[in-house]
């Protein structure tokens, strides 16, 4: 049996290695990355020059640190310069990457509601990646809202109904794999937080639902130094949805300037919440066929937050959504 050669020539260094480097140094040496090192990082990761345990390592570490605004902006910066160059006008940019367990997913119908009175909206996710959650993908067909598989679909889809549904695997595959070793690493990394500040299409305003407090701060300054007009908020379940039964902070963005509004309930009592989640509920109460206090102001509310990005004062953007909500074309 011949012995395993001895390595005499010392090996160069993995152009990655920096980056688990600078972020693995130990608590004396370890340090965040500079928006220019997030962005070169994010480059090698997406162009699939790095190795898998580099990979795992690196979104560990930054789990564990915690990213912070300029570290998103630069992820985010390496994604768009790798995005196609496309003219589609779109008014809102509505991520959907958490799913919903406690409540339905009433965020669907206000999209909906919304695209009926000639806003374009776009809406993308990244699959049901945890089990026991009830996902965007799941109810598209069911609500008549267009799963667009490229950005062809998408741009028909905004002109004849105002909303589409493009799903990351399709627009940044390595994005999406990187979400899917959620069940692989035991934990969520930081690339389910940077989908949503992605805003592919440079939407007028990116909605955004940061569940985690204190994040929710970091996405809106990430927003504001990459020249967005952004709002976010802590939504229902961790989706761009507010809840009617809780106050909810209010984190925008728009001309470089950061702005904040807390919402009261609209609720004078807490609903009881649903034992079971029956999506053709979400059916029968937009045909009104059914009635749903929960759900009628849920849906109002997350409108008016909508316009509310958009620059609507919040009173007249709730008398608005109430408007819309009851003029809508109920058929499905």
């Amino acid at each position: 049996m011949n012995p395993v050669p001895l390595t005499l020539v010392t090996p160069e260094e993995h152009p990655f290695a920096q980056f688990v480097r600078i972020l693995g140094k130990g608590k004396r040496g370890a340090r965040d990355l500079t928006r220019e090192e997030a962005r070169q990082a994010m480059g090698l990761l997406l162009d699939g020059t790095v190795e898998d345990t580099q990979l795992g390592a690196f979104l560990m570490l930054l789990r564990h640190k915690e990213e912070n605004a300029e570290e998103l902006a630069g992820f985010t910066e390496a994604v768009r310069e790798r995005l196609p160059k496309r003219d589609i006008a779109v008014d809102l940019d509505w991520p959907s990457y958490a799913g919903k367990k406690r409540h339905l997913p009433w965020y669907l119908l206000a999209a909906k509601c919304l695209a009926g009175q000639g806003l374009r909206i776009l809406m993308h996710g990244g699959g049901a990646h945890t089990a026991g959650r009830l996902y965007s993908e799941q109810l598209l067909e069911r609500l008549g809202i267009p799963l667009c598989r490229d950005w062809d679909e998408a741009a028909r889809a905004l002109d004849a109904r105002g909303i589409a549904f493009a799903p990351l695997v399709d627009w940044m595959p390595r994005l999406q794999w990187m979400i899917d070793l959620r069940n692989t690493l035991g934990l969520r990394s930081p690339i389910h937080s940077l989908a949503r500040i992605l805003n592919p299409l440079g939407a007028r305003c990116c909605l955004q639902s940061i569940f985690h407090p204190g994040y929710q701060e970091q996405h809106r300054e990430a927003s504001r130094l990459l020249g967005d007009t952004a709002l976010v908020i802590k939504g229902e379940g961790g989706e761009i949805e507010i809840n009617p039964d809780a106050s909810s902070h209010l984190y925008g963005t728009a001309g470089g300037q950061s702005w904040d509004e807390e919402w009261p309930p609209l609720s004078p009592q807490r609903h009881v919440k649903p034992e079971r989640l029956d999506p053709a509920r979400l059916q029968a109460f937009w045909r009104g066929e059914v009635e749903d206090d929960y759900g009628r102001l849920a849906v109002q509310a997350t409108m008016a937050l909508a316009l509310r990005g958009l620059g609507t004062p919040r009173d007249e953007a709730l008398a608005l959504a109430t408007q819309y909500w009851e003029s809508r074309d109920r058929s499905l």
